[in-house]
C-alpha cells in the first residue's frame, strides 16, 4: 500500500451578533493521496440551516491539484435535489446531470487551456485549492485565475450541480502558528478575493488557514459580510495503507 488517507471533521458556526457561536452545520472528510501524487477527496457536507442542504461529493485531482473528475449529490430540504458527474480534459470540460427543476443537463464546454480548479463546494476544498498558488513572491502577493469553474454559483452549494464557469483571486497573506479543535499547526493563511462580477451575488471576503505541510487541509476559515460565517477543523487523522484501521481486506 503506497497511498496514505488523511481523515477530518469540521464544524460550522455562526459569527453574526445574534447566534455567535451557534453550529450551523457540519462536514467530514476523507483525502486518499495516492502513491502516483493523485489525490482523491470525500467529503460529506451538512448544512443546518433552513433550507438545510446535504452534499456528497467525490473529486479527484492529479499531481498539480487540476480536477480531473467529480461526482455531487444534492439533498435540499430532505428531498434530493440533483447528482451529476463531471470530467475534465486540457482541451474540454464535461458534465451529464439530472436537476429535479430542470431534468437532464448535459454540457460539454471546450477549453482553450486546462480548468484549474472546480470549487464543488466543500469547505476542505476551499483549502486544497491553495495546492495550486505559488508563494515564492512572498505575503501579499496576490493572483487572479480566469479559468476556474464550479458545480454551483449559489454561496452554498445548494443548486445544480452543473459547471458554472468563472475566474477569482487568491492572495497570501503570510504563515503562522495557529491552534483550532484539531491540534496546534503552522499555518498558511491565504484570502479569496476579486470575485466580483463573476456570481450572480458577490461572495463576501473569506480568509482561509490551511497547513503548510502540503496538504493544505483547512484549518480555520471566516467569512465576512452578509454571512458571517466561521469553521473550524475540530478532528485530523493520518494514517498509511488501508482507509479504515483495520481494513486487511485489500
Amino acid at each position: 500500500m503506497k497511498h496514505r488517507t488523511i481523515r477530518g471533521r469540521i464544524l460550522y458556526t455562526s459569527h453574526k451578533p445574534e447566534r455567535h457561536g451557534q453550529k450551523r452545520g457540519r462536514e467530514s472528510f476523507i483525502i486518499t493521496v495516492h502513491g502516483d501524487g493523485n489525490r482523491t477527496l470525500r467529503a460529506h457536507c451538512e448544512i443546518d440551516d433552513a433550507p438545510c442542504v446535504l452534499r456528497d461529493v467525490t473529486v479527484n485531482l492529479d499531481q498539480e491539484f487540476y480536477p480531473t473528475d467529480c461526482f455531487v449529490r444534492l439533498t435540499i430540504d430532505d428531498r434530493f435535489e440533483g447528482s451529476g458527474w463531471m470530467r475534465f480534459t486540457n482541451t474540454r470540460a464535461e458534465c451529464e446531470s439530472w436537476n429535479a427543476r430542470d431534468g437532464r443537463i448535459s454540457q460539454t464546454i471546450d477549453l482553450d487551456e486546462r480548468i484549474r480548479w472546480l470549487g464543488s463546494h466543500p469547505i476542505i476544498g476551499d483549502a486544497l485549492a491553495f495546492g495550486i498558488f505559488d508563494r515564492s513572491q512572498g505575503p501579499g502577493s496576490r493572483v487572479f485565475y480566469p479559468n476556474m469553474m464550479l458545480t454551483s454559483p449559489d454561496h452554498r452549494g445548494a443548486t445544480g450541480p452543473m459547471l458554472f464557469p468563472l475566474g477569482f483571486g487568491i492572495e497570501y497573506v503570510g504563515d503562522e502558528t495557529i491552534t483550532v479543535g484539531a491540534g496546534t499547526f503552522e499555518a498558511h493563511h491565504l484570502r479569496y478575493v476579486d470575485t466580483a462580477g463573476e456570481l450572480p451575488e458577490e461572495h463576501p471576503p473569506y480568509d482561509v488557514w490551511c497547513t503548510a505541510d502540503g496538504d493544505f487541509i483547512f484549518l480555520k476559515g471566516a467569512v465576512g459580510g452578509y454571512m458571517q460565517t466561521y469553521y473550524e477543523l475540530m478532528e485530523l487523522e493520518h494514517t498509511t495503507g488501508p482507509a479504515y484501521p483495520g481494513d486487511i481486506s485489500a
